[in-house]
């Protein structure tokens, strides 16, 4: 077993949403840490923690970031952290789900990480994976939104989070 450190300067995590009901807002949390519990004989004996500070999210939008930031969405002031805790790792490094708490705006539901790929880079000192996830924002209290006039709604409910994060042992 060994402890391993997310390196912010080689990760990323960032997410999708339908805007308008055609296009994609894309954005990225920039600032967050995280560690591994890694176990590479018995993967089940893992363990991954994540934590986000939701002040970091970027859009590449100023106004729209200072929207989600606000009471409409992630209330940052209130729920300045995003959370994902694990609670079992199953599979194999090729195909693995990694199930877990994620607390977002408060609440807290269970999800899955898929797993695509988690890579064993120079030899137990630095672990790659890449991952994805779907949530359904609504489940997380996250339910502003407007209607348009041509019909349809201005932001989807389905968010789309994908982690591409590099481990460094301690």
């Amino acid at each position: 077993m060994g402890r391993y450190f997310i390196d912010p300067v080689h990760s990323k995590i960032e997410f999708n949403v339908k805007h308008m009901m055609f296009a994609k807002v894309r954005g990225g949390l920039k600032k967050f840490s995280g560690t591994l519990d890694y176990d590479a004989q018995k993967l089940e004996n893992s363990r991954v923690d994540i934590l986000i500070e939701s002040e970091s999210i970027d859009t590449g939008d100023l106004q729209r970031d200072n929207q989600v930031k606000g009471s409409d969405f992630l209330d940052i002031k209130k729920y300045p952290t995003i959370t994902f805790i694990s609670k079992k790792f199953e599979g194999n490094f090729r195909q693995l789900k990694i199930k877990g708490d994620l607390t977002l705006h408060g609440v807290t539901l269970p999800v899955i990480l898929e797993v695509e790929e988690l890579l064993d880079e120079m030899k137990g000192h630095k672990l790659s994976a890449k991952a994805a996830t779907k949530i359904n924002r609504k489940d997380f209290g996250l339910s502003w939104n407007a209607a348009l006039e041509a019909g349809g709604i201005l932001v989807g409910d389905e968010v789309n989070i994908s982690l591409n994060v590099q481990f460094n042992k301690v």
